[in-house]
């Protein structure tokens, strides 16, 4: 079971097995501008920086076809040449 604490007199927070502990390294100015943003906006700064890791790796993270990409042939070598007269008139009432 995981520790419970109260962050800033706010809502307590529930560190779990849900949770990896890492170390990160900054130097003093950065650790500074952290701190000092998070105070301005009455949050935990560890929170500030999972929000950062998250935005990070949902931008730089490869993305997945779907599973569906590829799996079917239609039999026409022509798809990507004629793509666009091929889909004329697509999605329009009939």
């Amino acid at each position: 079971m995981g520790a419970l604490r109260a962050l800033d007199g706010g809502d307590p927070t529930i560190y779990g097995n849900h949770m990896q502990k890492t170390t990160v390294y900054m130097d003093e100015e950065m650790y500074r501008r952290l701190k000092q943003l998070a105070r301005a906006r009455r949050r935990p700064p560890a929170e500030m920086i999972r929000e950062a890791v998250a935005e990070y790796t949902a931008r730089h993270a490869p993305r997945r076809k779907p599973r569906s990409v590829g799996r079917f042939k239609s039999g026409r070598r022509d798809l990507g040449q004629n793509a666009e007269a091929l889909l004329t008139g697509f999605g329009k009432d009939r």
